[in-house]
């Protein structure tokens, strides 16, 4: 997959989180527990993005 996709994956992985994240900032809990699995997620594809940038490189 080209950087670029992973990129979009997780763009469009945070704009679905976004109601989430509304839902959460009205107080429901549930919410906040999806918005915390969402951004591990993101965390874990930022790292991938990182991984396959420095593989180019060589």
């Amino acid at each position: 997959m080209s950087v670029e996709a992973m990129m979009q994956n997780m763009i469009d992985e945070l704009t679905d989180a976004m109601k989430d994240a509304a839902k959460h900032d009205k107080g429901v809990n549930a919410a906040g527990t999806r918005v915390r699995k969402t951004m591990q997620s993101i965390k874990a594809a930022a790292q991938d993005v990182r991984k396959q940038v420095q593989a180019d490189r060589s």
